[in-house]
């Protein structure tokens, strides 16, 4: 296949969501709930890329975790490529719509961005796998990302939010005035990764253990702190 068609065939499977795969189940007709045939493929994606990185994962993996034939992985996501892709799109996703969930439009601006921290760094304790994937896509530097335009798409309504929110913080008083929303998101989620992508060996140097419960409590209420100065009035 000439590489042009493979990388157009690629790049729209990786683009596909779970519910769009319902669509093509006709050709195979191997389950009678291909949306969430596809979900759980993609589950176990995330699963493997985030424990071996992408050299290490292998789809025979993928196929047992999930109980889908291999057959039905290629069908919808093409290739382990488009899988890997549709994967990294998948915890994007996740979290941008647990933000939404939060209903920071109905709080006043600094609780508001108060509880937008602590979701950000309870979310980073709760799904390592959020940060594993990550870390593998930036050894890469970004190389499958860059072929996603949903990876966009999904992730840009975040900083209009932050940016609502510290407008009407900076109308009510509350923040000065000039503070970039993409900075401040970077800073909250840095602040959160740093700290838990180095624990251990900043627990063993600075002879303190920072896997505790009590220091990992303690560092969040210590993100909220930083925040809450960089951006008051």
């Amino acid at each position: 296949m000439p590489k042009m068609i493979k990388a157009k065939r690629r790049s729209a499977a990786a683009s596909v969501s779970p519910r769009q795969v319902a669509k093509r189940t006709s050709v195979y007709g191997a389950t009678r709930d291909p949306e969430r045939t596809a979900a759980t493929i993609l589950a176990a994606a995330v699963r493997e890329f985030a424990e071996k990185g992408y050299g290490g994962a292998r789809i025979d993996a993928i196929a047992a975790r999930s109980g889908a034939n291999k057959r039905m992985i290629y069908h919808y996501f093409a290739d382990k490529e488009g899988l890997y892709l549709a994967a990294l799109e998948q915890i994007y996703a996740g979290i941008r719509s647990a933000e939404l969930r939060l209903n920071l439009r109905d709080l006043d601006p600094v609780p508001a961005l108060h509880k937008l921290v602590r979701f950000t760094w309870d979310y980073f304790l709760q799904h390592p796998e959020f940060l594993s994937l990550l870390h593998t896509e930036n050894l890469h530097r970004a190389k499958y990302l860059k072929r996603s335009a949903r990876a966009v798409d999904v992730n840009s309504p975040l900083i209009a939010l932050i940016s609502e929110i510290l407008e009407r913080g900076v109308a009510k008083g509350h923040f000065r005035k000039g503070v970039d929303p993409l900075k401040l998101y970077i800073t909250i989620a840095s602040i959160g990764f740093f700290y838990l992508s180095n624990r251990w060996t900043l627990s063993v140097v600075f002879r303190r253990d920072l896997t505790a419960d009590a220091e990992i409590k303690a560092w969040g209420e210590h993100i909220i702190a930083v925040v809450d100065a960089f951006v008051r009035a």
